[in-house]
């Protein structure tokens, strides 16, 4: 199987990595094989070595958060057992006017990186928001209260509101992880 994958050309370096040590660091925990063309940004997977091709599915996800503006660091917990991806284009909620898409993206942010730091914190997701879009990477359970209070924000929702439905949700989410 083979994956293409275009990722932003301020980031094809951080792929590679310092002397190539993140791609081979890659190709080896994944088993695939990966082609950089680092003029255009196009990345091709190869998992025809891999001993086990859903790997070729997870570096894809992997590739594309470190795509996103991820360090490979974060990145790489995607390797990890019930560890997602999952990404918005903030376009399909403020549509395609570059002025409306930066207000959004500002909400998403939040005064000092407030909004951004909240959600981290309160679901234990990583977020990174870049261009025009805001990735997740977190357990199945984060993930849900996450992409909940991301898509409230960039629906338009008072931040008061989905502060509190996080607040609300924390609770939740530690009987689901720890049973208490």
């Amino acid at each position: 199987m083979t994956f293409n994958i275009k990722v932003p050309q301020d980031r094809v370096a951080v792929i590679i990595g310092h002397n190539g040590r993140t791609i081979k660091m890659l190709a080896e925990r994944s088993g695939t094989r990966i082609e950089v063309d680092s003029e255009s940004g196009d990345i091709t997977l190869h998992d025809e070595t891999s001993k086990d091709p859903y790997m070729a599915f997870v570096m894809r996800d992997v590739i594309r958060a470190i795509g996103r503006g991820f360090p490979p660091e974060k990145a790489v917990k995607l390797f990890q057992d019930e560890t997602y991806y999952e990404e918005f284009d903030i376009r399909h909620f403020s549509g395609k006017s570059s002025k409306r898409v930066m207000q959004v993206r500002s909400r998403m942010i939040g005064s000092g990186g407030k909004t951004r730091k909240l959600i981290e914190e309160l679901t234990d997701c990583n977020i990174s928001i870049k261009g025009n879009t805001v990735g997740i990477i977190g357990d199945i359970e984060g993930m849900k209260v996450a992409s909940k209070a991301i898509n409230m924000i960039l629906s338009g929702s008072e931040h008061s509101s989905v502060y509190s439905f996080m607040e609300h949700k924390r609770k939740d989410l530690k009987v689901a992880r720890w049973g208490f």
